[in-house]
């Protein structure tokens, strides 16, 4: 059995809460990342994805939750010492490769930062070598080093991106959209990249991102997310073939293919969340209809969502 790198328990992340202006931003999900895997997290734009990763490396102070790290409370009380180890453990790759970087460091003391920080480079020597290291790991070699960030393109701006989170040597990584940035031939490569790594170093991937077609590629499991909520849980294979939420088959629906003759007559599902009518008190929650799969429903809906897939 997998072991379980990260757990995250009843998170909840509000902005202005108690205001009239409140925003449930990610509003209660369970879920866990096994060591290892690259688990996808999808959903339409402002669903929650990236504000779930940025709370669970603790970019944000969570509403309320664990996120549990090795069994360890990410958000729990820690002294600098802790919070510096804990930091080199979890690393963040960022969605816009333009504004991540500074524009006034040389990529040297980019990819650097992170090593004089956590004081993982005896001498300059030493220093100069760990980056030059870093940067054809990443496909790019170490003329790179004296230039600044503008004057890269943006698949290698990405590229700088990665290289400075596997400076610490972390154990586990969230992309944050690392290609929606990107022109398509270039998309591919950052993605073969990263599970080229992922192989080498043994780590463990949120993968997070609106590209249906490509997470699937990527990701051992996918979860998908609608207005705060984590709807539906299952391994990639299993929720392309047996899409079980309304949300998920619409989504799904919306994926083009090159094929003419399918776009002619492919049928967009659209969602209605009020569709489902549920009463006050109900009890809406998580629950497993096949081996694996998670479906958010009521008690009602789990039953008819069991008997559709018995048999498959």
């Amino acid at each position: 059995m997998q072991k379980k790198l990260l757990e995250i328990k009843n998170l909840k992340q509000y902005f202005n809460s108690g205001k009239p202006n409140e925003v449930k931003a990610i509003d209660d999900i369970t879920f866990d990342i096994y060591k290892g895997e690259t688990l996808g997290l999808v959903g339409e734009s402002g669903c929650g994805k990236s504000t779930t990763g940025r709370t669970i490396i603790r970019l944000y102070d969570a509403t309320d939750g664990e996120v549990l790290y090795d069994g360890v409370n990410v958000h729990g009380r820690k002294s600098k010492t802790e919070l510096k180890s804990f930091n080199r453990k979890m690393q963040m790759i960022f969605q816009d490769p333009y504004a991540s970087l500074n524009p006034r460091m040389k990529v040297m003391d980019i990819i650097a930062e992170g090593l004089d920080i956590h004081g993982l480079v005896k001498n300059a020597k030493e220093r100069q070598e760990r980056v030059y290291q870093l940067l054809e790991t990443v496909g790019l070699n170490k003329e790179h080093a004296n230039r600044y960030p503008h004057e890269f393109s943006g698949g290698q701006r990405q590229r700088l991106g990665i290289a400075r989170a596997l400076a610490v040597e972390p154990e586990f990584i969230i992309a944050d959209e690392p290609i929606s940035a990107l022109d398509v031939s270039i998309q591919a490569q950052v993605v073969n990249l990263l599970k080229e790594l992922q192989e080498e170093k043994g780590l463990t991937y949120l993968f997070i991102a609106h590209d249906l077609s490509m997470v699937k590629y990527i990701s051992d499991r996918i979860g998908v997310m609608y207005f705060g909520k984590l709807v539906e849980l299952a391994p990639a294979e299993d929720l392309y073939k047996y899409p079980m939420h309304p949300y998920t088959q619409s989504l799904l629906s919306a994926i083009p293919l090159p094929d003419p003759d399918y776009e002619r007559n492919r049928v967009r599902k659209t969602y209605d969340p009020k569709s489902h009518n549920y009463k006050d008190g109900e009890d809406v929650t998580m629950r497993e209809v096949r081996p694996g799969h998670f479906v958010y429903c009521s008690q009602a809906e789990f039953k008819v969502l069991q008997a559709q897939h018995a048999n498959n």
